[in-house]
């Protein structure tokens, strides 16, 4: 037992509980009589009950009963957080029973059996249409996509066609084609990091300020390019804060650089929450244009298990016209008896997202959709304001502030708004809230620190991250709130209140017995089977948010 404890008196559970549990003297009686069992009275009367835990990391040699299995798993899963109050995940966790029913009875069904499935592959088409033009297709041109697995596959593939388009060029211009290069701001996520160093692009990642609203600067979009710049990465909707980044701004810029060099360098639009935000909200994308409407938009990618309102496992990448998909990235596969082509990362890929994303589409309609995204936006201001108000708290993001203004006035302000008030009032954006607390009470109470906050409301089921801003902003950490659909009123009034309440706990207790509440490092000896973490200097490339 002495061998548990000596190490600087820490405890290995997993050691205890096995030491206790297999006494020498007892273990050869300890399976006699349900070793080879194979049906249980309850699930709680199996042998994973009290005599062996469930394997962890290696097949037993008998299996169990379904309802004991069903049952353990049941209970552990229990331990997971509430997922409508992951308040940290920008990815659904409602939808309605009538999308839930059809995804249920078509979760066995394969994309890559389109032969097999031809309704499933008709409904794909047609969601590709329906996307492609609220995202400003353009007549005379016939847009071409694909559902993927997410806006990480996406975004891959909207990089590669950009890649391969700039090397087919410079080929045909005897020029050498070793040294492409890709444009993205310091705030982008780790998806479009990946895409450069998987197919071995050169990342100009630009660092981001509080003077560019923490997103991509277009002046230094201006110095960075040049003839080998494949494609400008532009965000329209940062996960750090919510800001959409200037596609209009950047394409003038491209414009320019193109007269003054003849080099053509398109933009590729990584819309993974704003693609079905944007085109809906009076706010639209704050006035300026950002899709298929600007020529120098070829590529744009979403995700529909965000803001599209279906559980995970969909994105959507769309080129304008099919000739800004490469020819060399589609595979014509002949498979099952059909022929098919292909431009995926992924073969097999579930097809009942695909359906549950055609059924929001055509069930919510326009407006339906409107309304949704109205009411997050809404009731993101809502926190907003009332986290400023309280004059514990300053908010980084600022869709809670009139279009065009985007600095914090002071608590007096943060009260008032207007009955018949709409998005279009107030600056564009994601349905985010990235807040942090205010220099007064930082002066006020130095003790406190942020992430207190977090960890104290963690204790409420809340799961609100704490991070710092990118690169250069790291100095400034922030606590954030993704609004989703299911954040309604009540809920919001229970989180406002709650936030409230742990600040005001964290205001009357002393220094010592905050120690308590700063996050522990890993415990569980999963851990020991995971990959591990990176070094503290890296911590920005460990905690992109997601």
């Amino acid at each position: 037992m002495s061998k548990i404890l000596a190490n600087d008196n820490k405890v290995d559970p997993d050691l205890l509980i096995k030491t206790l549990r297999e006494h020498p003297a007892e273990a050869h009686k300890r399976h006699v009589h349900t070793r080879h069992a194979v049906s249980t009275i309850t699930p709680y009367s199996s042998r994973y009950s009290s005599q062996q835990e469930i394997p962890k990391f290696k097949i037993p040699q008998q299996g169990a009963p379904a309802d004991a299995v069903h049952q353990m798993l049941k209970d552990e899963l229990d331990l997971d957080g509430r997922p409508n109050l992951n308040l940290a995940s920008f990815v659904g966790t409602y939808m309605e029973r009538e999308g839930e029913a059809l995804m249920i009875k078509n979760l066995s069904k394969n994309m890559s059996d389109a032969d097999e499935y031809p309704a499933m592959m008709a409904i794909h088409a047609r969601c590709v249409s329906i996307i492609s033009h609220l995202w400003g297709v353009q007549k005379g041109e016939t847009a071409i996509g694909s559902a993927t697995t997410g806006s990480s596959e996406a975004i891959h593939l909207g990089g590669l066609a950009m890649k391969r388009r700039w090397q087919e060029k410079r080929e045909a211009q005897g020029k050498d084609k070793s040294k492409p290069n890709i444009i993205m701001g310091a705030n982008a996520q780790v998806a479009l990091e990946k895409f450069a160093r998987y197919f071995e692009v050169e990342a100009r990642i630009l660092d981001v300020s509080e003077k560019s609203h923490y997103r991509l600067d277009p002046e230094l979009v201006k110095k960075n390019i040049d003839e080998n710049t494949i494609g400008i990465f532009v965000i329209l909707g940062s996960t750090y804060t919510g800001h959409y980044e200037p596609v209009e701004e950047i394409s003038k810029i491209l414009d320019e650089f193109e007269k003054e060099t003849g080099n053509d360098i398109p933009i590729h639009v990584d819309a993974a929450s704003g693609g079905f935000i944007a085109p809906f909200t009076y706010a639209r994308a704050g006035g300026p244009k950002w899709n298929f409407e600007l020529p120098r938009v070829k590529s744009i990618n979403t995700s529909g298990h965000k803001f599209g309102l279906v559980y995970a496992g969909v994105g959507w990448i769309i080129w304008r016209d099919e000739s800004y998909l490469p020819k060399h990235l589609v595979f014509e596969l002949h498979y099952l008896g059909g022929t098919e082509e292909s431009y995926t990362l992924n073969f097999s890929r579930p097809g009942a997202q695909i359906i549950a994303q055609y059924y929001n589409l055509i069930h919510l309609g326009f407006d339906g959709f409107r309304a949704v995204m109205e009411n997050c936006l809404d009731n993101a201001r809502l926190l907003s304001k009332a986290l400023e108000a309280s004059g514990w708290y300053v908010c980084v993001s600022d869709i809670h502030r009139k279009k065009g203004e985007h600095s914090f006035k002071g608590t007096n302000e943060a009260v008032f708004g207007k009955r018949d008030e709409n998005s279009a009032d107030y600056n564009a954006g994601l349905p985010v809230v990235a807040f942090r607390l205010s220099d007064g009470f930082k002066k006020d109470f130095p003790h406190v620190k942020q992430e207190s906050v977090s960890t104290l409301l963690r204790v409420k089921q809340y799961i609100i991250p704490n991070y710092p801003l990118p690169p250069t902003a790291e100095a400034t950490e922030i606590l954030r709130v993704v609004v989703r659909e299911s954040m309604s009123l009540d809920l919001l009034d229970r989180l406002i209140t709650d936030i409230f309440a742990v600040t005001q706990q964290l205001m009357t207790t002393d220094a010592v017995d905050l120690a308590a509440f700063q996050p522990a490092g890993p415990t569980t000896v999963e851990k020991q089977h995971s990959i591990k973490g990176l070094e503290h200097r890296h911590r920005h490339k460990a905690h992109r948010p997601m």
